[in-house]
């Protein structure tokens, strides 16, 4: 195998999440079977017993009903072992009360990582960088998000793109810079001249109106 190909072959927005069978600290795994019927993230982080790892892996636990609320699966993936796993979901949840809760992926041979293209080289090729993975019910990805091994993610921001991910699918809209549940979606924009005659015809409803292309109203 050619580990250096395996490493820049990553999957992209609109792909097909690769399908992959592990282990993981719930037992056995089967992603496409996991994945059925409900969004999934998926989420790497460097190594187990580091602190930035315990923040964030802390933040998703504690947000898990928020997750549950939203149809959505948490899946953590590191390349430690599954005794590994345990002991640090053990040791967190003695020291801080907080209890991992969701299914951690040991992927000790790096076979889930270079799939989904968590392996730098640039960074570490033996830790997988902090990728967030947002993947609908259908198995299509449709966000991907990477950090740096020293930077921690923002569980606000991963929260906001999962809403809004979700309510760009239900809707069919499309949404403005920095939008949060509440504001008002974006008209999509013609693709005919009828459709931009359409559009015109906005102008003075309670719509919030620049031009034909750029049209917010309420949802």
């Amino acid at each position: 195998m050619d580990t250096q190909s395996n490493f820049i072959s990553m999957p992209k927005i609109g792909d097909k999440a690769p399908d992959f069978k592990a282990v993981t600290t719930f037992g056995s795994l089967q992603f496409s079977d996991y994945n059925k019927g409900s969004w999934v993230v998926l989420f790497s982080h460097p190594a187990d017993f580091t602190p930035v790892c315990t923040t964030e892996m802390s933040a998703f636990a504690l947000n898990k009903d928020f997750f549950d609320a939203h149809n959505t699966k948490l899946l953590g993936l590191s390349i430690d072992s599954i005794h590994s796993h345990l002991a640090w979901v053990n040791n967190v949840h003695e020291k801080t009360g907080v209890l991992f809760n969701f299914p951690i992926i040991a992927d000790l041979d790096m076979s889930v990582s270079m799939k989904y293209g968590m392996l730098h080289p640039g960074a570490s090729t033996t830790a997988a960088v902090r990728a967030v993975f947002f993947i609908d019910p259908a198995g299509i990805i449709k966000t991907i998000m990477y950090y740096p091994l020293n930077i921690g993610r923002n569980m606000e921001e991963i929260k906001r793109v999962l809403i809004a991910l979700q309510t760009a699918d239900s809707l069919k809209c499309a949404l403005p810079v920095n939008w949060v549940p509440g504001e008002k979606a974006i008209v999509p924009p013609p693709k005919t001249m009828f459709e931009m005659e359409e559009r015109k015809k906005l102008q003075g409803t309670d719509v919030d109106y620049t031009d034909f292309y750029l049209i917010k109203k309420s949802i």
